[in-house]
């Protein structure tokens, strides 16, 4: 700054004095009433706050309350699956799940339906029946296996309104075998929420997703059952985020009402804490009143300030052109690079964008510059890059690289990688953050290729040798730790070698690309594994299935693939490609000697038994002794 120019800006600050001076009178009364208003404000977001955190608190109990009873009906599920249903099995849990609702206060009913909707558990688990029977609908039509959370229904027994949480549970082949349902009270939910005192006009209620009260307090029992699903909360899309501020007023009370909402992650439920917003306004308005007779003291006040304000102004000249020429270096710099160079402010938007933003993400410089800089990544990447942009703000980390997925203006979405450093000022505070960014979706592209081609076989599309040997060692570790039982099947098309001879190795390929979706057709549990074991021999994991479930899938798998119909005049038997299985099943837990290979090995046997006995059949491993018994023993051609 020149000596004249200085010598002009001391000049203008007695005007400025001045006209401060005189402008003071009506400053008071603006800088008063912004006061007040900001204590308002104050009042209101620590209220909100405070509803934030009774709301998290009470979400989080509903959650847990819910994985309360979802662990039990886990148990029972599974249960379920390995022992069926038969009345010796149902006593047992009857029994477990007596106790169970004994031992634990908010544990309202349990209960065991099965595939026809008969109620396989006494009438006094759970009442004679509920009002609503919608859960058991949904998972008879849906083979989803996680749990669901139904609508609030009320119990024909007893009376008491009660939300239900409730599984699918299977039947060895697969099929719908029934319902395990358990369920809370509504009475216990709201005397729960009577602990937390936060004003006399307070309220606490829990909703399903749909807007049914599922518990309030107060007043629960003239409330729970009603449906709120057409106020704002639910009908206002900028509402349907995970929780935040609301006021509104009450359709239940008529009351004005400062609230939190919070939705629910795991569950379809949504939890609103609130307050009497006059209630909560009646301490501030009292100290408002007596604050207005010390407003004399903001002339000092306003004075020192407006001093502080000039030296910050002088300051500030100097500190504008030392930028105006680093700003010139640093465009310099990034408009000769091919990668996208980004300024981010401190509010998160973008102050600049080099030219190269057109060839990375299909955007000019002018149509980016103000806009969120975050705005474009993909909404799973985004908590990622936001927690790294926060923690550079804060000036908890000088730099950082990330990878994530942006929108592309002309294709769908692109890989980028930013490098991120962190500008400060004179005074050494952070004021934003500058970010190189490059494209890499190419060789993100190489590298899903390349873990795709480690598990998978190329030929039909199943998994691999490798895939299979550590998915067995895994299911063995499993069914060691739950007891539980594990099954495997082993497939190999039979003559197939003749079949290559007459018809060629395309034909060849085409015969295993059929002969594998029929077997993948039968991996119907998540768990299943079919796998290409090698050459024209496939195999299948089958968890938690013991030897009668393996024989009844292998079975089925052996007559699909007869049914196929492909002609094989070197299978003179058929005239068609067949396949011959070896079964084999067994408990980890009760065979500590035995290994994963053990397995295999006796699966193996009973392949050679089938192939032995004739072919295009099912031999399970605890035939084979009988079988080897009754003739001697020659090796069977391809």
């Amino acid at each position: 700054m020149s000596a004249v120019t200085q010598r002009a800006g001391w000049s203008r600050l007695p005007l400025r004095a001045a006209a401060f001076v005189a402008l003071t009178c009506v400053a008071i009364l603006g800088v008063s009433g912004w006061r007040e208003w900001a204590a308002r404000d104050a009042v209101l977001k620590g209220a909100e706050a405070e509803m934030a955190n009774v709301a998290r608190s009470l979400t989080q109990h509903a959650e847990d309350s819910l994985d309360l009873l979802d662990s039990g009906v886990v148990g029972v599920v599974s249960r379920l699956e390995m022992d069926g249903t038969e009345p010796a099995t149902i006593a047992k849990l009857r029994n477990l799940l007596e106790a169970r609702k004994k031992a634990i206060e908010r544990i309202h009913s349990l209960a065991i339906i099965d595939e026809r909707g008969n109620w396989l558990t006494s009438p006094g688990t759970i009442g004679s029946t509920l009002n609503d029977d919608a859960f058991f609908r949904y998972h008879q039509l849906s083979p989803k296996r996680e749990p669901h959370v139904g609508r609030p229904v009320k119990s024909l027994l007893d009376g008491e309104w009660v939300v239900t949480l409730s599984r699918r549970f299977n039947k060895l082949d697969g099929s719908f075998g029934g319902v395990v349902l358990a369920t809370i009270s509504s009475g216990y939910l709201s005397h729960f929420y009577e602990q937390f005192e936060i004003g006399r006009n307070s309220s606490v209620a829990l909703t399903h997703g749909d807007g049914l009260i599922i518990a309030r307090n107060p007043s629960n029992d003239r409330f729970v059952g009603r449906s709120v699903a057409d106020t704002p909360l639910f009908r206002d899309t900028a509402l349907q985020r995970p929780g935040g501020a609301y006021h509104f007023k009450s359709p239940l009370d008529g009351a004005d009402r400062v609230s939190f909402f919070k939705r629910s992650g795991r569950y379809p439920l949504v939890l609103l804490a609130t307050v009497d917003k006059a209630e909560l306004l009646a301490p501030w308005r009292a100290a408002a009143i007596s604050r207005m007779l010390y407003v004399l003291a903001l002339v000092m006040l306003i004075a020192i300030i407006g001093a502080v304000l000039v030296r910050q102004l002088q300051r500030g000249q100097s500190m504008a052109a030392a930028l105006v020429e680093k700003e010139a270096h640093f465009r310099l710099l990034a408009e000769g690079s091919s990668d996208m160079v980004t300024r981010i402010g401190l509010d998160e938007r973008l102050r600049y964008v080099s030219p190269s933003s057109i060839g990375v993400v299909g955007w000019r410089a002018n149509q980016l510059i103000g806009t969120l800089a975050l705005a474009g990544i993909h909404p799973d990447d985004r908590p990622q890059v936001q927690a790294l942009v926060d923690a550079m703000k804060r000036g908890d980390a000088e730099e950082a690289r990330v990878t994530y997925r942006n929108v592309h203006r002309q294709n769908s979405e692109v890989w980028l990688e930013s490098t991120m450093r962190v500008t400060r000022k004179e005074n050494g505070r952070v004021d934003g953050v500058v970010a190189i960014s490059r494209d890499i979706t190419e060789q993100k592209k190489l590298e899903t290729r390349l873990e795709t081609l480690a598990i998978e076989d190329s030929l039909t599309g199943l998994a691999n040798r490798r895939r299979f040997d550590e998915r067995l060692k895994e299911e063995w570790a499993r069914a060691y730790r739950e007891r539980s039982s594990l099954s495997l099947l082993m497939i190999d098309v039979d003559h197939f070698k003749s079949y290559n001879d007459d018809y060629g190795h395309p034909a060849g390929d085409a015969c295993l690309r059929q002969v594998a979706q029929i077997i993948a057709a039968e991996a119907q549990r998540s768990g299943d594994l079919a796998a290409r074991y090698g050459g024209e021999e496939f195999a299948m994991l089958l968890p938690n299935t013991d030897a009668a479930g393996c024989a009844l899938i292998g079975d089925r798998i052996r007559r699909a693939i007869r049914d196929a119909g492909l002609v094989h005049t070197s299978n003179h038997v058929a005239g068609c490609v067949t396949a011959s299985l070896g079964g084999a099943a067994c408990r980890p837990a009760l065979e500590r000697t035995a290994g994963v290979t053990s397995l295999v090995e006796a699966a193996d046997q009973a392949l050679y038994a089938a192939k032995e006995a004739g072919r295009n059949r099912l031999m399970m491993s605890g035939e084979v002794s009988n079988f080897f018994s009754r003739r001697p023993v020659s090796k069977p051609a391809q």
